[in-house]
């Protein structure tokens, strides 16, 4: 079957890895009639922050707010009392290596000024883009920003699709932290699909990108010069809801 034009295509969390990100469009090669968005967590733990943050803002890319901007953002709000603890909390996470890659470690205002003006989601009308996921039990118009860029299990565990005629398409959660999941492939759910194949963590080192048109997974992996292809049904795993709820379970005991 011949592809479609005017591809819609979705990335996953990029964490600093602006080579792997230039590598991984080098194999999309998106044209000017295609639209690309991003899920967010541009920024920390990669090496590279600013330079993926300065490239998808100067390329009017699509881009949603992850957790790792909105705990960045945190930061700014924050009263004296608070401030040292939300700071500590964030360079753990790997904000010190988005420090490191801006000139004498200051985050420029563009910077931040950008991260405010990003949704925490995006209505494509068959598919619906978030950084984490949504609270089932809530409405659109309930969900907070905390919902929508740091939910987890609520949302992998669910019984039917949130919506009855939309995709849920996320990041946040690296996949292979889903029961069942191998390094390198995407989570499927209940009217939901993951695409964060975890590019920062040595257990995988793959950014995806998701061809939603044409139902095709491109990946680059910033470890290695390794780019691969391949069809939607050959990179995905089906995830039992059940089993994510018995992993929950497990977690609140241990």
């Amino acid at each position: 079957m011949s592809k479609k034009s005017h591809r819609r295509i979705v990335i996953g969390d990029v964490h600093g890895h602006y080579k792997g990100l230039m590598a991984l469009l080098e194999a999309i090669a998106p044209t000017s009639e295609d639209q690309v968005y991003f899920l967010g967590d541009l920024i920390d733990r990669g090496p590279q922050s600013s330079q993926v943050v300065e490239f998808v803002k100067q390329s009017n890319y699509s881009c949603l707010l992850g957790n790792h901007e909105q705990m960045l953002l945190s930061i700014l709000s924050q009263n004296r009392d608070n401030f040292s603890s939300i700071m500590q909390a964030w360079l753990y996470s790997g904000g010190q290596a988005t420090l490191a890659s801006y000139d004498a470690a200051i985050i420029p205002h563009e910077h931040l000024d950008w991260f405010k003006t990003l949704p925490t989601y995006l209505d494509l009308g068959d598919i619906w883009l978030a950084h984490a996921g949504v609270d089932p039990a809530k409405s659109v118009a309930e969900q907070t920003s905390d919902q929508l860029c740091w939910i987890r299990d609520e949302f992998h565990s669910i019984q039917q699709p949130y919506f009855s005629d939309k995709l849920i398409i996320v990041g946040h959660t690296i996949t292979f932290t889903l029961p069942g999941v191998t390094a390198g492939k995407l989570a499927q759910g209940q009217g939901w699909l993951d695409i964060d194949t975890g590019a920062y963590h040595p257990r995988s080192g793959w950014l995806t990108g998701f061809d939603a048109t044409n139902n095709l997974v491109y990946q680059a992996n910033v470890f290695s010069d390794r780019v691969r292809f391949l069809p939607l049904e050959e990179a995905v795993i089906n995830i039992d809801p059940t089993q994510v709820q018995i992993n929950r379970r497990n977690k609140q005991r241990a």
